[in-house]
């Protein structure tokens, strides 16, 4: 009988093999590391060896502001998760064919963003309460006649509808980016134009304009720092507080520059991340 069995295969050899491929994730798609985190990571060494080799004055000022960064984060945090809920209301107002709805946002738009932010900032700090203290004087509701600024909410509020605007307009254009087609197919589906807007339309825009919307944040992130002039003690102001107290600009001002730039790299590093991950081949 006949007993004869085939052997196993053996190992290709490395000439047979060829190149080895770059280690991949489980989409199928090469793992790649950014580059640009070495430029983080270079950024965070520096405060590093400041600290290390100069405590005084480089970690006596990192221990000052270090609840400035959280003021500062909280409140870019906070502001821009209103912005995205106020430009999408914006965007979509902007494209509503109701005169009305479009007129408003438009009439929104452009009113906002013709003003500097830094004034803004200072009319919802200074002036709004007062607007409030006399309708509450009209109207005899006490609450309203005795309202006092909250620093971080004024804060939140001028950042949130000045970059409202702006993000209205970038929701605009990323809902127009799509095709036509794509509102039309889902309208003959039997779907209502919100049901439409909201699992056909929306998810293709989020993707076009999520580079935009990552520099909105970045710039939102930037811009926080002229919170400080309204009261909120934030990064920039705790700087500002350590340099009047020890008349050290140089030190301090580096220091707190090298902390936004850490924080900056960082948020762009983390929305090019977010692109990767969301990127198709049309």
């Amino acid at each position: 009988m006949n007993t004869n069995r085939s052997a196993p295969l053996e190992e290709p050899s490395a000439e047979l093999r060829g190149p080895e491929r770059p280690e991949q994730s489980r989409d199928g798609k090469a793992f790649r590391i950014d580059p640009w985190w070495g430029l983080v990571a270079l950024v965070i060494g520096l405060i590093v060896v400041l600290v290390v080799f100069s405590p005084d004055p480089y970690k006596r000022i990192v221990m000052f502001v270090r609840d400035g960064i959280g003021v500062t984060l909280i409140t870019t945090v906070l502001s821009f998760i209103l912005v995205l809920f106020v430009g999408l209301v914006g965007g979509l107002g902007r494209l509503a064919k109701n005169r009305l709805i479009n007129g408003l946002a438009t009439l929104y738009v452009e009113l906002i963003r013709g003003v500097p932010l830094l004034v803004q900032l200072i009319w919802w700090y200074f002036a709004f309460p007062s607007v409030l203290n006399e309708i509450g004087k009209v109207t005899n509701i006490e609450a309203l006649s005795r309202y006092k600024a909250n620093p971080i909410a004024m804060a939140v509020i001028g950042l949130t509808m000045c970059y409202g605007a702006y993000m209205s307009e970038i929701y605009r254009a990323g809902i127009q980016s799509i095709p036509a087609g794509q509102m039309e197919a889902a309208r003959s589906l039997g779907m209502s134009y919100f049901q439409a807007m909201r699992n056909i339309i929306l998810p293709q825009a989020v993707r076009v304009i999520l580079p935009p919307v990552g520099n909105e944040f970045i710039s939102l992130l930037k811009d926080s720092s002229l919170v400080s002039v309204v009261a909120v003690t934030d990064l920039t102001r705790r700087g500002r507080e350590f340099m009047s107290t020890t008349f050290l600009p140089i030190p301090t001002w580096t220091m707190v520059a090298l902390i936004y730039l850490v924080m900056t790299l960082f948020s762009a590093r983390m929305v090019s991340y977010l692109e990767r991950k969301t990127h198709f081949d049309r």
